[in-house]
């Protein structure tokens, strides 16, 4: 579910799979790891059924995959993953930083300004840890998405980010620059409150770009 359709308070399904997501995509569940709904069930402190129905959603996110009599596993992360994942974001990062800045309402502009505040901050403090930061990206992410106007393009690119996410935290160890890759988005986040659709496009096309090359020198 997009983030800006979520008005109501979430279901227990609701909870369980943001939950989950959050683990997934952040590698607090690591790769390839089973996963147990009874488990999984009082970890979260919700019945069996919600955690059923978060594993379902989450397997059409491709974040788990079911195998039959052997049960449910968080996807491996394949090197593969990263030239398919960037093709699709090249096209549409772009095209949503765009429409945001064409379409952003008043309070999304705020909320825009406040999270490029957030970054200003959090990116210029070596007490920001590497997860932080990571849920920080993943928060201005989706507060574009959300800017477009447009629900399906949100929920598709929801989806990509979270793949993206999965691979760069699988090599965080390794990407010494992550402060700056956060950091960067402020440029971003000033063209989409302005209005800049040209300048908000070319922003997001170079920080996929720059994510890419990231990942691949350290392979």
């Amino acid at each position: 579910m997009p983030v800006s359709s979520a008005t109501a308070a979430p279901s227990l399904a609701e909870q369980a799979y943001r939950t989950l997501t959050d683990q997934l995509v952040t590698l607090q569940i690591r790769p390839g790891s089973p996963l147990n709904d009874e488990q999984l069930a009082r970890e979260l402190g919700v019945g069996r059924t919600p955690v059923r129905e978060a594993l379902k959603r989450l397997e059409a996110d491709r974040l788990v995959v079911a195998y039959p009599r052997r049960g449910t596993f968080a996807t491996e992360v394949h090197l593969t993953d990263l030239g398919h994942v960037s093709e699709v974001r090249r096209q549409l990062e772009p095209l949503a930083a765009a429409a945001a800045a064409r379409r952003a309402t008043a309070a999304d502009r705020e909320l825009l300004a406040g999270l490029a505040d957030l970054v200003a901050e959090r990116s210029g403090q070596p007490s920001t840890t590497p997860l932080e930061l990571m849920r920080l990206d993943l928060r201005l992410h989706r507060a574009v998405y959300a800017a477009t106007g447009n629900p399906y393009l949100e929920s598709t690119l929801v989806g990509y980010d979270n793949l993206a996410t999965r691979i760069w935290c699988l090599f965080l160890d390794r990407l010494p620059g992550l402060a700056g890759h956060v950091g960067e988005h402020s440029e971003l986040l000033s063209a989409v409150i302005d209005g800049d659709a040209e300048r908000a496009a070319a922003c997001a096309t170079d920080h996929v770009t720059g994510f890419e090359i990231a990942i691949r020198a350290v392979l």
